[in-house]
């Protein structure tokens, strides 16, 4: 089971990235995903997650109405479109399998992560 993230940059504030995380070896249209970051001096962080089918979604307050978590399951491929980035989004930002079809709140339900892709922000 392998997670594989990509999209990173260094931005200016304000800018826009798009994540992306592929998914391999395992039924990906069958398992919520989840989009964690980790940032300087920071803990880890659920910032958005999503159903198996796509339907459900959660966002945290810190990104919510900026960052739009999707999935396109017939390309194994989770994203994170994210807008008006800010200096406080700088992190490592990685993509993470729940354990079944509904998303968890809980960090611990998250057991399969990819190594994770960089998002800097410069002010």
């Amino acid at each position: 089971d392998q997670l594989t993230e990509s999209g990173g940059d260094s931005v200016q504030s304000g800018g826009s990235l798009r994540l992306s995380c592929v998914a391999s070896g395992f039924a990906f249209n069958l398992y919520a995903m989840g989009w964690f970051r980790r940032g300087p001096e920071k803990e880890r962080e659920l910032v958005a997650a999503i159903s198996a089918d796509g339907v459900m979604t959660y966002y945290a307050e810190s990104v919510k109405g900026r960052f739009t978590i999707s999935r396109d399951n017939g390309l194994n491929t989770l994203y994170l479109q994210m807008n008006t980035l800010e200096r406080q989004d700088t992190a490592l930002y990685s993509c993470a399998r729940s354990g079944g079809p509904m998303y968890s709140l809980s960090h611990y339900s998250y057991q399969v992560s990819g190594p994770g892709t960089q998002v800097t922000v410069a002010s």
